[in-house]
């Protein structure tokens, strides 16, 4: 018999493209996740991916199945969420979505501070988003306002997020400032190539606007790392060498400590407006509050 657990597990590889963003999606081990997989696969008779160095494909198979199960299991997620609800009138739960940097540094240092259940979730704001107006999520942390008609969801600005431009504190920046105060964008383009670069995945969307709008063009060129998160940038930033683009609010403590460099803040200011996302029906109103108060007191 086919463990339902097993379609929940090609459902997320399927959505995230990798098993290890499946891995993260579903709190388990990335073996896990590999064996689950493998189970479906034997189970069903017929290959589901191509793996491949950097993503998984889905085979036309794959796709096939995915179209065929998607809709029950999204039925499922909710009426999981409903009963979960229904059924713990005692301890109030939230359950939440935001990206995992804002989570960890936002989030994780109250949490045994706080007085009801909460349920965390990570991935990308269109997925988040979805989860927001399916009933699954209650609250979403997101920089992107969709606007659809008879939706249960509303947007309340609280922050910004401006994208500087910060390096290690081994450094040398010395001809990056030159050209800065010079206003020399010519040359001090061809001075940020000869670069070691860092990125992550989720926010080249931020490089590539940002290079956009402070020398009118697109970056021409990639960077050379690129990590999973804002969290590891830093990390392989802090005390070291190289040049990332990332949100201020992310790296505040460690410019302060001064184990990397703020650099620029660009000519034209790169932001990006964060919203409370919520649902109008939500039922805990004042543990939103909570969460929200959380934000609004450390990103002012």
């Amino acid at each position: 018999m086919v463990n339902l657990e097993w379609y929940r597990t090609f459902k997320e590889i399927y959505e995230n493209g990798t098993l290890t963003k499946a891995s993260i999606a579903l709190y388990a081990s990335q073996p896990g996740v590999s064996v689950h997989l493998n189970a479906l696969e034997a189970y069903v008779g017929k290959k589901l991916f191509e793996r491949t160095s950097r993503k998984m494909i889905p085979t036309e198979d794959g796709k096939f199945l995915y179209e065929y199960i998607i809709e029950s299991l999204k039925k499922l997620e909710i009426a999981e969420q409903h009963f979960k609800k229904t059924t713990q009138e005692k301890n109030p739960s939230l359950n939440i979505g935001m990206c995992s940097e804002m989570f960890q540094l936002i989030i994780e240092p109250e949490i045994t501070k706080l007085d009801f259940d909460l349920v965390a979730r990570f991935g990308s704001h269109i997925d988040l988003i979805k989860d927001l107006n399916n009933g699954i999520l209650d609250l979403v942390i997101t920089p992107k306002k969709q606007n659809e008609k008879k939706s249960l969801v509303e947007y309340i600005p609280f922050s910004k997020e401006r994208i500087v431009l910060i390096a290690g504190n081994k450094t040398d920046t010395t001809q990056i400032q030159n050209h800065i105060k010079s206003n020399d964008f010519n040359k001090l383009e061809e001075v940020l190539f000869q670069n070691i670069w860092y990125s992550s995945s989720n926010e080249m969307e931020h490089f590539r606007r940002f290079w956009f709008e402070n020398f009118n063009k697109k970056p021409a060129f990639k960077p050379n790392y690129i990590l999973p998160n804002i969290t590891s940038i830093i990390r392989c930033l802090n005390n070291g060498n190289g040049l990332a683009l990332v949100p201020d609010f992310l790296c505040q403590e460690q410019i302060l400590r001064n184990e990397i460099n703020l650099v620029w803040e660009g000519k034209v200011k790169t932001e990006n407006t964060l919203y409370f996302a919520s649902r109008t029906d939500l039922k805990y109103k004042k543990e939103l509050d909570t969460i929200k108060t959380i934000f609004t007191s450390k990103m002012k």
